[in-house]
């Protein structure tokens, strides 16, 4: 789902879209009645990257969520019981 921001309309970009190049009938049906099926709505939303696109807008950068093995296994040390790692199973 696309949030509307500061630089961006949450539905002026249809009407603006429609003036800014030649489009095909079922483009222009789409711009102004709505998706109607799921082809038709990825239809929409490249459009709606096209129109972001030649406004200049961009999206933010997704944030860094990536860590290593090491920090995981460091951050879990918290939750496991002393002596839990010292049972050797199947001896």
């Amino acid at each position: 789902m696309i949030l509307p921001t500061e630089q961006e309309p949450s539905e002026g970009w249809r009407e603006e879209y429609l003036g800014m190049k030649v489009l095909s009938t079922m483009q222009t049906e789409c711009l102004k009645n709505g998706p109607k099926s799921l082809s038709q709505s990825w239809m929409m939303q490249a459009m709606h990257n096209d129109w972001k696109k030649k406004k200049g807008i961009k999206d933010p950068e997704p944030p860094d969520c990536q860590s290593s093995m090491k920090e995981w296994e460091e951050s879990i040390k918290k939750y496991q019981t002393p002596g839990i790692n010292d049972i050797n199973i199947g001896e």
